[in-house]
């Protein structure tokens, strides 16, 4: 199944709707949906080294986009949508102290979470919840998911054939080192928040 899933990205990246599902899981994967854009992002780039920037800048723009959305959840309908949501990935009670830790350390939040394999719903849910400045956290958004999606980028672009070589030699291997991180990850955001 992994195999055809990656084998269908990098197919997909030379289609002309490529781009178009590439934005929309970034944008969803801001607010509410739990597959990162990674997923498609690696394999689209690594297939289109020539293209990896133009990912990073979609895949970054429209995760902002979809982060905003998100903080919309969290500041209007935080009773409803956002609790769930926050609920669903194990924070539900932990809001009130992400609360606090915003009031101190919101950047450091935006950045350090946008960065990370954490699930980056939770910081803009938990940013419009928290009432963090809607301007800040746009500004630190596209830094910390710039950052993300441009390394990924910079790596395609650079090491397009030999990193698509490696990875698809060991594609089972990576995909269990990537979800190990990300679980890892989440866990960790439990623990500290």
């Amino acid at each position: 199944m992994l195999r055809k899933l990656y084998d269908w990205c990098i197919l997909a990246a030379g289609q002309p709707h490529a781009s178009w599902i590439l934005g929309a899981v970034s944008f969803v994967e801001s607010s509410f949906f739990p597959v990162p854009p990674d997923a498609m992002l690696i394999p689209m780039a690594l297939a289109r080294p020539d293209r990896a920037y133009s990912y990073a800048f979609l895949c970054t723009w429209t995760s902002v986009a979809g982060g905003l959305l998100g903080y919309l959840i969290g500041a209007a309908l935080y009773d409803s949508v956002g609790h769930w949501l926050i609920s669903l990935y194990g924070y539900g009670g932990k809001i009130e102290a992400f609360r606090e830790a915003y009031a101190r350390y919101g950047a450091l939040i935006i950045l350090i979470k946008g960065l990370t394999p954490i699930p980056y719903k939770i910081v803009t849910i938990a940013s419009g919840f928290a009432g963090y400045n809607l301007v800040l956290f746009v500004i630190f958004s596209v830094i910390a998911r710039g950052m993300r999606f441009y390394l990924v980028a910079f790596v395609a672009h650079r090491y397009g054939i030999k990193a698509r070589a490696l990875i698809e030699e060991r594609l089972g291997l990576w995909a269990g080192a990537g979800a190990i991180v990300l679980v890892a990850g989440i866990i960790l955001a439990i623990k500290l928040f």
